[in-house]
């Protein structure tokens, strides 16, 4: 059983609007575990079923799949309080992706029956997963766009954008502080490490990004 305060805050930040009945809020915690992940340690590998979705509450989650080359390929690094492994929950699906804890990590884990009593009883609760559903297949979409057809600029400013909405947190005149190794960032970018260099070395003197250790500043736009 977890915190109900904790469960609570999870679904304001993922659906922001969502009233929950007062029976509602009695039952979902005790429906809910919490699990707790070492460094390294995954929560489920790629082509396995899932038998739940789940929520980070400490630490992060590294989202990644493996290509029939064995090219391992970053997707996503999520952080308190995303959600993720919607779809191949709610499709009964195996995964696409494996999931791993980078650090120590704790995630809630929803499984069946608390989805059920999410969609059964609590009004608005599908129409508003469908509107995320709708925003993450947007985000892959533009992804995969720029995978596909993109270079390595306009890789490198989406990578800088997904890691700010991530881990951003706000550090005033428009400046978005994230904590990120170059490293991270180049993985995201499909870039090598050098590649990202010189693009932060050039986003930093466009006024776009100011560099520290481990840590960024952000502006989405530059200053004219």
């Amino acid at each position: 059983m977890v915190d109900d305060e904790v469960m609570r805050q999870v679904l304001d930040a993922n659906f922001p609007g969502l009233a929950l009945p007062a029976s509602v809020t009695v039952r979902l915690p005790a429906l809910v575990r919490l699990r707790r992940l070492a460094d390294g340690r995954s929560l489920f590998v790629q082509v396995q079923r899932t038998p739940a979705f789940y929520a980070v509450t400490a630490g992060e989650i590294e989202t990644r799949f493996t290509g029939a080359d064995g090219t391992v390929s970053v997707i996503e690094n999520v952080g308190p309080p995303r959600l993720f492994g919607l779809a191949a929950f709610a499709a009964g699906q195996a995964s696409e992706y494996e999931a791993v804890a980078r650090g120590a990590s704790e995630v809630l884990v929803i499984g069946r029956e608390a989805y059920a009593l999410l969609m059964d009883e609590v009004p608005g609760f599908a129409r508003a997963l469908m509107a995320e559903f709708a925003r993450r297949y947007d985000g892959t979409l533009r992804l995969l766009q720029a995978a596909r057809h993109q270079g390595a600029a306009e890789r490198f400013t989406l990578a800088l954008a997904q890691l700010a909405r991530e881990r951003g947190a706000p550090a005033g005149d428009g400046w978005v502080a994230v904590h990120a190794t170059q490293s991270e960032l180049a993985r995201l970018a499909h870039v090598s490490r050098q590649t990202a260099n010189a693009l932060l070395a050039a986003a930093d003197a466009a006024g776009q990004v100011r560099r520290g250790r481990g840590r960024w500043l952000w502006r989405p736009q530059a200053p004219r």
